[in-house]
């Protein structure tokens, strides 16, 4: 399992991923998911994956050796004209590598299920940002849903709908970002650091930042502890609950019945 999240601000976009791959609970390994692509000036395109470690590298693997290619039949990333190409180009990819392995390996396709996230901007176009699924065909995120996850999203989802801001800053962004990759790697084993992370910045059509959050980051044990103490001091300000003043009248009656 993993977790990445890719998440559209109003002045560019920012990419998490963790690093764990794991074939059960003895076999754990590090490996990065994200991948970039630019040519500076011209385009800026970021892949992160999540499912099957084979699918995702063979997927990842033949978008490089095509993008180095010339050939008009099969031009690569590169030489796409939009990001909806790119998307198409990437989802096609990615059912073809499933569909090879299920027809020449084992058969259940499930075994080689992969799920994609793909952001950036070429040229004069707008930032867009994808969620590719394993049948190669996708969804687009917009100011109704300004990001995707994909993975393990379920716990650290809360967060992101409670505090998405689309004119936060990156910092803020970033830190956001780190609660909800705190809450996922608290309660499943499956996701850990280290964390990589790239800022674009809108309309630079280039690399941003590109880091990674080690798990002995000061930074992110700050963000996880100050979490715990803030949620645990959230909890103790919230109203007592009261069994004769919090119940209704209806739900009062039940219980005095089932005392009886």
């Amino acid at each position: 399992m993993t977790y990445c999240v890719g998440l559209t601000l109003d002045r560019g976009m920012v990419f998490m991923s963790d690093t764990r791959t794991n074939a059960g609970v003895d076999n754990i390994s590090t490996f990065r998911k994200m991948r970039i692509w630019e040519q500076p000036g011209e385009r800026s395109i970021t892949l992160m994956s999540a499912g099957n470690l084979a699918t995702t590298q063979a997927v990842v693997s033949l978008l490089e050796e095509r993008a180095k290619q010339v050939a008009d039949r099969d031009p690569g990333i590169m030489a796409c004209e939009s990001m909806f190409e790119v998307a198409t180009m990437v989802g096609d990819t990615l059912r073809e590598v499933i569909r090879d392995n299920t027809e020449h390996g084992q058969r259940a396709e499930s075994t080689f299920h992969a799920t994609l996230l793909l952001g950036g901007q070429l040229g004069d176009g707008q930032m867009r940002l994808f969620l590719i699924y394993p049948e190669g065909n996708f969804i687009e995120a917009s100011p109704d849903t300004p990001f995707f996850q994909i993975g393990e999203t379920k716990y650290g989802r809360p967060i992101l709908l409670r505090a998405y801001d689309p004119e936060m800053s990156f910092e803020d962004a970033i830190k956001l970002l780190l609660v909800s990759f705190d809450s996922t790697i608290k309660a499943n084993l499956s996701v850990a650091p280290p964390l990589d992370v790239h800022v674009y910045e809108k309309d630079s059509l280039k690399t941003g930042k590109v880091f990674r959050i080690d798990a002995d980051n000061d930074y992110f044990h700050d963000i996880s502890d100050g979490w715990g103490v803030a949620l645990r001091e959230a909890f103790a300000s919230l109203p007592q609950f009261d069994f004769d003043k919090s119940l209704s009248k209806r739900e009062a009656s039940f219980r005095h019945k089932d005392e009886g």
